[in-house]
């Protein structure tokens, strides 16, 4: 920008210097003046909607490339059998398999390849996990489906799913819109599930504290420090699950896995590997 100032500015101080001639001589020297000043000022304004533009778009999500694992890990990609299929994104583990196996769904905005795109599945694979994220029904590559307008619907699509894919030790990680699957599920069916992560999820108001308490899954409570509504409602609640810890990541929203992608992974690995 100053080179080109400057630019300017010699353009301005040379046409004054060949001003020294004729009377008739000052008149291209004006024209010379104006349209260098006419630079400077298309110049500026053009700096300044940069700096408008750059101060009003929102912030990407932090880089993870350090935590994308191998990039050698295959994605398998498939649909369950039956009526209503479901879309999957899966990683076998790259070493030594570990004894549980992750199972993630999405929020509303989301869907499976979310967890490509972030490195989750990549990472998961490397640390020994098997991993499964769905698209839940209507979402992604998943067909609306009929079993989803219940909440018992709901708990026996996401059942039906864990046995066509014979999930094992199924650790489940809902953020969002995925606890109208996850909650039932969990209060149904709490003793196929090794692990509970909830990131905000939803409908956790549609369960009395007595339900929870009855809940004995491991749990990690999992918000963004910017989520000051559905986080803090479902906190509210999740809070009488009685074995659980809760991690709040800094400078997050409601999506805080999307936002702070590198905390999560780093929280999601401790809260796995210390699960008996």
């Amino acid at each position: 920008m100053v080179a080109a100032l400057r630019g300017c500015w010699l353009r301005v101080g040379g046409a004054r210097s060949a001003a020294a001639g004729p009377v008739l001589s000052v008149r291209p020297t004006v024209v010379q003046t104006s349209l260098s000043r006419s630079q400077v000022a298309l110049l500026g304004l053009g700096l300044l909607l940069m700096l408008l533009l750059y101060v009003g778009l929102p912030g990407l999500p932090e880089q993870t490339s350090w935590l994308w694992g191998d990039p050698n890990v295959t994605i398998l990609a498939g649909l369950t059998p039956g009526s209503s299929p479901i879309f999957y994104r899966e990683v076998l583990p790259l070493h030594r398999a570990r004894r549980v196996e992750v199972v993630l769904l999405h929020g509303r905005a989301f869907n499976s390849h979310t967890w490509e795109q972030l490195g989750t599945l990549q990472l998961l694979a490397q640390r020994g996990y098997r991993a499964v994220a769905l698209d839940l029904p209507g979402f992604g590559n998943s067909a609306p489906s009929k079993e989803a307008s219940t909440e018992a619907g709901r708990a026996e699509l996401l059942e039906r799913v864990l046995r066509d894919l014979e999930v094992q030790n199924a650790v489940l990680v809902s953020p969002s819109l995925s606890g109208h699957y996850a909650l039932p599920f969990l209060m149904r069916g709490h003793h196929q599930l090794h692990g509970f992560v909830p990131i905000a999820p939803a409908s956790t108001q549609n369960y009395t504290q007595e339900q929870f308490w009855a809940v004995k899954t491991p749990t990690l409570i999992l918000y963004g420090e910017l989520d000051r509504v559905l986080a803090r409602e479902s906190l509210r609640q999740l809070r009488h699950l009685p074995n659980h810890s809760v991690v709040k990541l800094q400078d997050a929203g409601h999506a805080c896995y999307f936002h702070k992608p590198k905390d999560f992974h780093l929280v999601l690995l401790a809260f796995l590997d210390h699960l008996p």
